[in-house]
């Protein structure tokens, strides 16, 4: 029992760093804006289809301060899931994604008046949550009277779901590549046996051609 608790605490704690370890801090330097100079800083990143995601967003500044953050969030697919304007603080977009696609998440510092502040930079952390680690497990373990250990299964067991989902859907994808290279090799293939009949063809045709001529002018 004493080895299974061990155990159990190691992977939270390791999976207590890998969170940490998804959090984005950088400045975001302000400019004039316009589309000309428009200069957005993006993060990337995937997710499947019907997947929650929660991206959430802390600003520092004030409201005021001659400068404007705006966050972007939308997929390589065109679909957009919140255009947050003048974040300050924390700010926080959920959505479920619509299909299997990378995502990104932009912010725009614009400087705003005629004020130009010193140093003419927020700073961003950004946290990015997908699938169950989105999940608000407090909120779960208090409604259904979960013991704080059975909730930590109850997240790693959808954790290892997750993981087993996307290695399935990578070998579809590595099959489907597969596939793909097999079919293209094949017509590389006819199109290659097909190319050297017609210049066999084209090569006879053109004996015969000399010959007919040099006869035609009794050359031989």
């Amino acid at each position: 029992m004493a080895l299974q608790s061990s155990t159990l605490q190691w992977l939270c704690s390791l999976l207590v760093l890998v969170g940490i370890a998804n959090a984005l801090k950088f400045d975001l330097i302000a400019h004039t804006g316009g589309e000309s100079t428009k200069k957005e800083r993006c993060i990337r990143n995937f997710v499947g289809q019907e997947t929650l995601v929660v991206v959430t967003a802390t600003v520092d500044g004030f409201k005021g301060d001659g400068m404007v953050v705006n966050m972007h969030v939308r997929d390589a697919l065109g679909n957009e899931y919140g255009r947050p304007r003048d974040v300050v603080g924390e700010s926080r977009v959920t959505f479920q994604s619509h299909a299997d696609a990378a995502f990104d998440v932009c912010f725009e510092n614009l400087f705003s008046g005629s004020r130009r502040p010193n140093p003419a930079s927020r700073h961003v952390e950004l946290d990015i949550d997908i699938g169950a680690d989105a999940k608000d497990w407090s909120a779960i373990q208090a409604t259904e009277k979960l013991k704080p250990v059975e909730a930590e299964l109850r997240r790693i067991e959808e954790l290892t779901e997750e993981i087993v989902q996307e290695m399935d859907y990578l070998r579809q994808r590595e099959q489907k590549l597969r596939d793909t290279n097999e079919s293209t090799n094949n017509r590389v293939k006819w199109f290659g046996v097909t190319t050297t009949w017609i210049l066999i063809g084209l090569w006879a045709w053109q004996i015969m051609y000399l010959r007919a001529y040099f006869r035609s002018k009794h050359l031989i």
